[in-house]
């Protein structure tokens, strides 16, 4: 199985908890000054945000919408 597979084979749960631990590394990367670093550990996070919105049945044209919405002019 891919990694995409084997993630929705394990459940929301499972892929909200990768969703927050990707957001930790992200934050850090983010202190780091290691800017390559944050850009790779901003990929993960963005990935499986992208994973547990598919999950939910969204996509992330579903948000990109809501944030239209939130700052239209």
């Amino acid at each position: 199985d891919s990694y995409t597979t084997s993630l929705f084979k394990k459940g929301v749960a499972a892929i909200a908890q990768k969703v927050g631990e990707e957001a930790v590394e992200t934050l850090i990367g983010s202190l780091t000054g290691d800017d390559q670093n944050f850009i790779y550990e901003s990929a993960d996070l963005l990935y499986h945000l992208m994973v547990l919105l598919s999950e939910k049945g969204f996509r992330i044209e579903d948000v990109v919408e809501e944030l239209k919405k939130r700052y239209k002019r």
